[in-house]
């Protein structure tokens, strides 16, 4: 798909640009840009742009156009080679008509080679005791039936030419409209899969962007150390602030972690991230067991958040054992649905760390949190006014991106929140994308 392509472009782009990836689409869309994000990219192939709505609903009408007009192009052209297999055809006319002179002329010379025949045959049988006149007749016979049958060849060799004639017109005929009505059928399914790819662009586009919006009234913010071992467990900080003025009634959080692509490694819309994603677990103060996020339980259940409150997490990241050393990245953002309907979507925040080969030994596993472990430690300043980078207690750095992230349905009268996640490597590593689509509750 277009979009996904431009997703992946953007990827692609951010290895070396990485605003790149924040203005690739209204999903992420800085909606203030700093002055950083509004820098040219280097190159107009890293100059990704997404179509708007009425750009995607502008395709899919002249898609549709040129696929209808495609199917009468097709019908026409099955129709016009369907119509040389009727007898009443000009083409077939003339076949039928040179084939029965052909078969006419046929006919008179096989008739003037029998009278020739005959000739000979009783010039030959003329008695001894033959009149000369008599003689004179038979060779005369012969004389006039060779004449006869010249004739007759000639005009079975002339009625013939005009049957094969005839006949290659037919087929001429017949090979083009086989041309036409296979460059029709090629037409044709060419534009339903421009029109298929356009209903999805239009599709994934109304999906990606629901009726929740990018809002100011939750902040988020993230941090954590900046070097990670393969399979030994690292905590990281987060918390999400209510700045609005007033109560949110249900607020969640996400958090997502992933490695960075291999140096080189071509990353596009086909490309599997899945062996690359890090496993997170979260605690608080509410829930002092490390919960894994699954499709079931797929968000941090903030609840409800009064104006100016905060509510502070703990993130557990545990790189694969067997993962080689690289980059990562932590990603979190947040939503808020109101029981009046409204709702939004918060700060997207992340922050990258290195990580190293797990060492010969076995890791060392963190305990379970306890109602002392448990408690997080203070979180991160939280960026106000659009700062790009946070300095975090624990040393980490946080870039808080006032991006939209796109949402989509989450009980069956309003909770939207349809693409999850993308993540951004800092520091010239590389960037990524990784969306997911929320399963929607029935429960506001």
């Amino acid at each position: 798909m277009k979009i996904r392509r431009i997703l992946a472009t953007a990827v692609a782009a951010a290895v070396t640009t990485p605003v790149v990836f924040l203005s690739a689409a209204p999903a992420f869309a800085d909606t203030k840009p700093s002055p950083a994000s509004t820098q040219k990219p280097a190159s107009d192939e890293d100059d990704v742009e997404m179509p708007s709505l009425e750009e995607l609903k502008a395709a899919v009408a002249l898609a549709q156009k040129e696929y209808d007009e495609a199917v009468v192009e097709l019908a026409g052209a099955t129709g016009a080679r369907g119509a040389l297999d009727k007898p009443d055809h000009a083409l077939q006319k003339a076949v039928t008509e040179a084939k029965t002179a052909s078969e006419a002329a046929a006919a008179k010379k096989a008739d003037a080679d029998k009278a020739l025949a005959e000739a000979v045959q009783a010039e030959k049988d003329l008695l001894p005791e033959a009149t000369e006149d008599e003689k004179a007749a038979a060779a005369a016979a012969v004389v006039e039936a060779k004449a006869a049958l010249g004739l007759a060849e000639t005009a079975a060799t002339a009625a013939a030419t005009v049957l094969t004639e005839a006949e290659g017109d037919l087929r001429e005929a017949v090979a083009a409209a086989d041309r036409v009505v296979t460059l029709a059928q090629k037409v044709k399914k060419a534009a339903a899969e421009t029109l298929d790819e356009a209903k999805e662009e239009l599709a994934f586009f109304e999906e990606i962007n629901g009726e929740c919006d990018e809002d100011p009234s939750l902040d988020i913010a993230v941090s954590g150390p900046k070097t990670l071992t393969a399979g030994q467990p690292a905590v990281f900080s987060l918390r999400v602030t209510n700045t609005s003025d007033g109560t949110l009634d249900a607020v969640n959080a996400f958090a997502h972690a992933i490695r960075a692509p291999e140096p080189g490694e071509v990353i596009d819309e086909h490309t599997d991230l899945t062996d690359r994603i890090i496993p997170v677990e979260w605690s608080s103060a509410d829930n002092l067991e490390w919960t894994s996020f699954t499709e079931e339980f797929e968000s941090i259940e903030v609840g409800k958040l009064a104006k100016g409150a905060s509510y502070d997490v703990k993130l557990r990241l545990t790189v694969p054992a067997d993962a080689s050393a690289g980059e990562g990245a932590a990603y979190v953002y947040s939503e808020y649905e109101n029981n009046d309907g409204t709702c939004g979507m918060g700060d997207y925040a992340d922050v990258d760390f290195d990580i190293l080969a797990a060492k010969g030994d076995k890791p060392t596993p963190t305990p379970t949190p306890s109602e002392t472990t448990a408690t997080p430690t203070p979180a991160p300043t939280v960026s106000t006014g659009g700062t790009n980078t946070t300095t975090t207690q624990l040393g980490g750095s946080s870039r808080t991106v006032n991006g939209t992230l796109a949402a989509t349905g989450a009980n069956e009268n309003l909770t939207r929140l349809g693409l999850a996640a993308a993540t951004a490597v800092a520091l010239g590593a590389g960037a990524m994308v990784v969306t997911r689509r929320r399963k929607a509750g029935s429960d506001a």
